[in-house]
């Protein structure tokens, strides 16, 4: 269904908040800009604002892209033979080499994370983030797989996928700071992909293959 243009709209008005409020975080500090000077950059009211993020840490992390379902997501929407594990790392290949926001792997990332890391209440944000993403993705494992109480299977394997999840985040976070070009930093961020994949074994990526019919194996 083609996006109207009260949605396009809405959608462009929420992207131009968000990097406004990041380009001045990143300047001056998280703690050091107001949500009335968002405003003021961004042209619009401070309710407007606040229609589009709850609080002032959603203008860095918006909840629609830095969402805990992120991996469960993935993870449901995989084609037919594919396992979790091998949905996970295909997902996250394709990010890193379209050099997608969601990695990090755009102009200016270093500065960002800098700040983000510099900010207790983002950094614990982060942590959170992570530890909500095992959560839901296991959730997600336990009902596909009809796993039988004390079956261990879904969380451990939710969180070898949280993990690699947080590797790659961390190796292209530490290379942006770094100063590496993205080119450099997405070449790495591949090479640590492919060693994480051999790494895991069999039990972990043929974990959850999805048959035909749409139910799991």
């Amino acid at each position: 269904m083609a996006e109207g243009l009260r949605e396009r709209k809405k959608r462009q008005t929420l992207r131009r908040i968000s990097d406004v409020a990041i380009g001045l975080f990143a300047e001056r500090g998280f703690d050091d800009v107001t949500i009335a000077e968002v405003a003021e950059a961004a042209d619009v009211s401070e309710g407007t604002v606040y229609n589009y993020f709850r609080t002032k840490e959603d203008l860095v992390l918006p909840p629609h892209e830095a969402s805990p379902r992120r991996l469960a997501d993935v993870v449901a929407g995989r084609s037919a033979g594919q396992s979790a594990a091998r949905a996970v790392l295909a997902h996250l290949r394709a990010e890193v080499r379209g050099r997608e926001r969601t990695v990090g792997l755009t102009p200016g990332f270093g500065r960002v994370l800098a700040m983000m890391l510099a900010t207790p209440t983002l950094a614990a944000r982060l942590g959170d983030l992570a530890g909500r993403m095992v959560d839901e993705l296991a959730e997600l494992l336990v009902a596909e797989a009809g796993a039988a109480a004390g079956d261990r299977r879904p969380r451990l394997v939710a969180s070898q996928l949280g993990w690699v999840h947080s590797l790659v985040f961390a190796e292209i976070g530490a290379r942006t700071v770094a100063g590496e070009s993205a080119d450099d930093i997405a070449a790495a961020a591949e090479d640590l992909l492919d060693a994480v994949e051999d790494l895991l074994g069999d039990r972990v990526l043929e974990y959850a293959v999805r048959a035909d019919s749409g139910e799991d194996e």
